[in-house]
């Protein structure tokens, strides 16, 4: 074993998650539904700064509606995410695609920590400020980057 993700690979609930077809589908799927919860959370949420969602509610009520969802699906996404990753962490650990996808996910995760400090002193203001919209957008930026690194990992470096 020549490196972590190898010697990850040898764990026998590892083999058993990576070797029983039912198992390994019902991760992805879990995996998948919480991103596209979290994902959708963090996007209506910038919607809604952006003024472009939700509008008859004020945003600090709104994002606190919807923040625990998110946080909820983010904690299940990257559990069935890390299960998923390792059976096949010697692959993934090295490729540089997997390492992008990752840093633009860290990211978003930052810019979705930074908005929802943010959102109570934006939403005090008479209107929300130039400063809430462009993080809106970025944090939407980062988060259609950081699907498209996802997808792009099997078609580009044959994993997944």
């Amino acid at each position: 074993m020549h490196n972590f993700g190898e010697w990850l690979e040898h764990f026998a609930w590892v083999q058993k998650i990576g070797t029983t077809a039912w198992l390994y589908s019902s991760i992805s799927v879990i995996h998948y539904f919480t991103l596209f919860v979290m994902v959708g959370c963090a996007v209506i949420v910038d919607l809604r700064m952006l003024s472009l969602a939700a509008r008859r509610q004020p945003v600090v009520q709104f994002a606190r509606q919807v923040f625990p969802w998110m946080w909820t699906a983010f904690g299940l996404a990257v559990f069935s995410g890390l299960l998923m990753f390792t059976t096949d962490a010697g692959d993934y650990l090295p490729d540089t695609v997997f390492r992008v996808k990752m840093s633009v996910i860290l990211l978003a995760v930052i810019s979705a920590i930074v908005i929802q400090r943010k959102v109570p002193e934006w939403g005090a203001q008479p209107k929300l400020p130039g400063a809430a919209k462009v993080a809106a957008v970025i944090s939407i930026i980062l988060w259609i980057g950081s699907i498209l690194a996802g997808v792009e990992i099997a078609a580009i470096s044959g994993l997944g």
